[in-house]
């Protein structure tokens, strides 16, 4: 059983506070064939926490996080699913692997392996969901399958992209109010980091701007 002593719970609290005000502030659709599919930052920030803490923090500020996303833009219980799966079969899968392997390296392969997961689940779970959710025919939810995958790689590869690039940043902050210990957190991030960073996040803004149309 994971042990959450009080600091850590303020930490977690205030991450996931993070997630929910940069998912209700930050909401876009990125891909116009599937338009009701929305980018929001949240499992940044979700990640960052697993990195820090453990996948299962991951598992528990996704909980939180899509509760209270319903509960400020409504939904249902599908949305509630599909949101935690989303962002588990990321978050998660990063958080593991980077627990396992602590280092720049393994931050890396944990976020790479997360993107394949969570667009391959993502095709998956639409493809049982949507002909409910939408109340359409499973022949039209097939069509979609293309761009619902691009649209996860898309959403994945932007979220592996800032987390590389703020993950110091919002350790170093977090450490310096002594919320956190360097030692739940050694991870560092070099100058080729920050280039793999930044490259990853122009390469899929200008994909994203390519598919509105804006260039």
């Amino acid at each position: 059983m994971m042990n959450l002593s009080t600091k850590k719970i303020t930490t977690i609290g205030m991450l996931s506070a993070m997630a929910i005000v940069v998912n209700l502030l930050i909401h876009f659709p990125i891909v116009p064939a599937v338009s009701f599919l929305n980018y929001d930052p949240k499992d940044i920030v979700i990640v960052i926490g697993g990195f820090i803490y453990g996948p299962a923090v991951c598992f528990i500020m996704s909980a939180i996080t899509s509760v209270m996303e319903i509960m400020f833009r409504g939904g249902t219980i599908l949305d509630v699913l599909m949101n935690m799966i989303s962002t588990c079969t990321f978050a998660v899968t990063a958080a593991y692997f980077y627990k396992r392997n602590h280092t720049k390296k393994g931050a890396i392969i944990g976020l790479s392996i997360g993107v394949v997961a969570c667009s391959i689940s993502m095709l998956l779970w639409n493809y049982i969901v949507d002909p409910i959710y939408f109340q359409m025919p499973r022949e039209a939810v097939v069509s979609m399958l293309p761009a619902i995958l691009l649209f996860n790689v898309l959403k994945c590869g932007m979220n592996t992209g800032v987390t590389l690039f703020l993950y110091k940043p919002i350790v170093s902050i977090l450490r310096r109010t002594n919320l956190i210990e360097k030692s739940e957190s050694e991870h560092s991030v070099s100058r080729d980091i920050l280039l793999l960073s930044i490259f990853i996040i122009i390469s899929i803004v200008c994909l994203i701007l390519g598919f509105q149309g804006i260039i």
